[in-house]
């Protein structure tokens, strides 16, 4: 039973910077990506960031490139967002979400397989 525990949103200001960790547990996590996504009220859920468990690549949306940082531990089986030059309408519910290999949601940038229970992140102006 994969399971995903996001942790370290809260309020920043508008410049600051964030910390969102993700504890994965359940399975080896070989061959995996792990993802961001973020959704703000009414609004989409959008695609963040992503990392390959394995080999470290990463791919981010445009809206955050050089601003968010993704990152992994795999002795600690966490991964990890920096998100530094924080904007007000970087403010929503910040999902982890794994996709395994084989699966439809591999390397999609619209779903994946299995997610966590988010974290909010509020960047006030």
């Amino acid at each position: 039973q994969v399971q995903l525990v996001e942790s370290g949103g809260g309020l920043v200001q508008a410049g600051g910077s964030l910390s969102l960790s993700c504890a994965a547990s359940g399975r080896t996590f070989s061959g995996y990506v792990i993802n961001w996504f973020r959704q703000a009220p009414g609004q989409d859920r959008e695609f963040v960031a992503r990392i390959s468990w394995s080999g470290g690549g990463t791919y981010y949306a445009d809206s955050v490139k050089g601003r968010f940082t993704i990152s992994r531990d795999n002795a600690k089986n966490t991964v990890n967002l920096q998100m530094n030059s924080l904007k007000p309408e970087d403010t929503a519910t910040y999902y982890c979400a794994a996709s395994r290999p084989g699966s439809r949601w591999y390397l999609s940038t619209s779903g994946a397989d299995y997610w966590g229970q988010g974290t909010q992140v509020t960047v006030s102006s």
